[in-house]
């Protein structure tokens, strides 16, 4: 059997799981995909047929929310990985494999652009429809989550990367954090995937879209989904088009029985909100990626995650401030800090 790297302990491990306990002796094992947390895939090849082994390291990663996550999307009829075989002890899973073929690939390349939305935001449709009653055994995506999330911003992003003083703008983060929560916590709850973009997403052959890395799902806002995939971390659209797939989806939705309790106006507002939260949180992850964990692909995708934060704040009069702030304080130490990393200070194309 063919493996990338015999010094890796976990890799080690997952050989001897897949060959001497499950069989696979004539298979060949190379890496899959990388993770933001401390899970890896591998592609096993054996024959025609391929599979995915999820390694998950126990003191790091619980299996169980995986599982019991994937068990209810398979049981509403969403397109995610089988689990074929596991060893909970060891932190390893055996999975169907759902190809290659990136949605963040295909929108690149801009085919079929409009028609990979329209699968993606259906398949969301029966995640927050079908899924809503199972949501409530979820965590919940409550005020200290949030939190604890957009302070990952001022300590990583503000502090680590870019060098600014603790208290920098603190009163007026604080003032901006608590419109943020309180605009999440007004909308209607439902199942949040919580990582609905375009690297979490496959064209598949058997549907569209193979949904992965779900296993963090929580019960919370339901714009929250929705924004991850409209203003995804890593491809961007023009904003007049991003509304039009917002509203259409608030339409698909109220067609489907979900009381939402909003007008157009409203539903916009908690969306552009929802998602300044969200890139708020991506702010501090990327940049903690970086220092702490020395990922350094995610550098490149800052210019336009701070892009987003900067024009959802500047719509808002209780966010504006914090719009103006990126604007003085933030962009030339944001321009410094990247070049010292040696990453990206525009835009990505």
């Amino acid at each position: 059997m063919g493996v990338p790297d015999a010094s890796d302990s976990r890799l080690a491990l997952l050989t001897r799981w897949v060959t001497d306990d499950l069989g696979f002796s004539a298979g060949r094992i190379e890496p899959a995909s990388g993770d933001a947390s401390f899970r890896r895939y591998f592609r096993l090849t054996r024959g025609a047929d391929t599979y995915i082994v999820m390694d998950a390291p126990p003191d790091k990663e619980a299996l169980g929310p995986f599982i019991g996550v994937a068990q209810t999307l398979k049981g509403i009829g969403l397109n995610v990985p089988v689990i074929l075989a596991r060893h909970l002890r060891q932190g390893l899973l055996l999975l169907s494999d759902l190809g290659t073929r990136q949605y963040l690939d295909e929108l690149a390349a801009e085919r079929d652009v409009d028609r990979l939305y329209a699968d993606a935001l259906g398949a969301l449709i029966t995640m927050q429809t079908r899924g809503r009653a199972a949501a409530r055994s979820l965590p919940p995506y409550d005020r200290s989550l949030m939190m604890r999330e957009m302070e990952l911003m001022p300590e990583w992003f503000f502090g680590r990367h870019l060098g600014l003083e603790a208290g920098a703008g603190r009163a007026m983060l604080d003032a901006v954090f608590e419109v943020l929560v309180r605009s999440a916590l007004a909308q209607p709850a439902t199942f949040v995937h919580r990582d609905y973009h375009s690297r979490n997403l496959l064209v598949s052959a058997d549907a569209h879209p193979g949904i992965l890395d779900f296993q963090d799902a929580v019960s919370g806002a339901v714009t929250y989904d929705l924004v991850s995939l409209l203003k995804d971390c890593y491809i961007v659209w023009p904003a007049a088009r991003v509304n039009d797939w917002a509203l259409r989806y608030r339409g698909q939705l109220l067609q489907a029985g979900f009381d939402l309790g909003a007008d157009e106006a409203e539903f916009i507002r908690w969306f552009d909100l929802m998602g300044l939260q969200r890139h708020i949180k991506v702010l501090g992850i990327f940049a903690r990626l970086y220092y702490r964990d020395r990922k350094s692909g995610y550098l490149k995708d800052l210019p336009r995650v701070l892009a987003y934060t900067k024009a959802a704040a500047s719509r808002y009069p209780e966010t504006v401030e914090f719009a103006e702030y990126i604007e003085t304080h933030i962009g030339p130490r944001f321009d410094a800090a990247q070049r010292r990393a040696g990453a990206p200070v525009d835009v990505p194309t």
